[in-house]
């Protein structure tokens, strides 16, 4: 298997991993408010309803994603145009609605090769950095709802896609900020939840300053779900001033929450 094999299959195991959550739900429970404002258990499902679907149209059918884009642009980009349908539904047409659009990415991304470029909302993306970005979302999104509903998910190996993703994009977390990020690299030193230590960066000599602990709080912070104060995460001065601002996804500048003891 490949790289974009692995990502492939990792890709679908955290929507399964998501879907198993939600599948036991309670009619009511699919209206509990997530930690992201304004947002229930089904707007969450439904923003990646919606994405899943221009994902695999953005690369079935180019012209039809960008068509939708400028639509998507020309309506304000807000809620009532991604979720208006979706909140329409009952759970259950919700659930299956979200099934069948992670079928149809599925298949579009079985005909992405390594050096498949993609359009998106922004620059275009390799099918790596693109597949990574859907891991991603539905990682992050799922942590919303496992706040809502108190479930557990445990974590798992999945999370280097997001770690890695997190780790080159610390430029962005400046860039999107109109900041100049400080003089000085940053080594990355996680513990995955295997227990295997995944390093990203120069070799510790060489780095200013090195962010270390567990991949699971690193990825709640670069996803921008937990504040750098509710993890265990170990960092200097340079460290700290990145996760302080880190957003590891496109888009606007976003808040970073703030830490839940406050």
């Amino acid at each position: 298997m490949t790289d974009l094999d692995d990502l492939r299959a990792d890709l679908v195991a955290e929507q399964g991993a998501l879907d198993t959550i939600v599948a036991a739900l309670a009619d009511t429970e699919w209206l509990l408010p997530t930690p992201s404002a304004g947002w229930n258990v089904a707007d969450q499902i439904g923003h990646l309803t919606y994405f899943d679907g221009t994902a695999a149209l953005a690369v079935t059918d180019p012209e039809a994603f960008r068509a939708g884009l400028e639509s998507l642009f020309a309506s304000g980009g807000g809620d009532d145009f991604t979720l208006g349908a979706f909140r329409t539904l009952t759970p259950t047409e919700q659930l299956a609605a979200w099934r069948a659009n992670r079928q149809v990415l599925a298949d579009a991304a079985a005909t992405l090769t390594e050096t498949t470029r993609v359009g998106w909302y922004g620059p275009s993306m390799g099918a790596k950095s693109f597949l990574t970005a859907r891991l991603m979302e539905v990682w992050a999104h799922g942590t919303d709802i496992v706040d809502a509903v108190g479930a557990y998910r445990a974590p798992t190996d999945r999370l280097r896609h997001i770690a890695q993703l997190g780790f080159i994009t610390r430029g962005w977390s400046y860039t999107v900020r109109g900041e100049t990020p400080p003089a000085g690299d940053v080594r990355l030193e996680l513990t995955s939840p295997s227990g295997e230590i995944w390093i990203w960066g120069p070799d510790e000599a060489a780095a200013a300053d090195t962010v270390r602990g567990s991949a699971e709080d690193f990825c709640l912070v670069v996803t921008q779900r937990r504040n750098v104060d509710d993890t265990d995460l170990q960092a200097g001065e340079l460290g700290r001033h990145w996760l302080l601002r880190a957003q590891a996804f496109a888009g606007g500048p976003t808040a970073v929450p703030a830490p839940r003891g406050s």
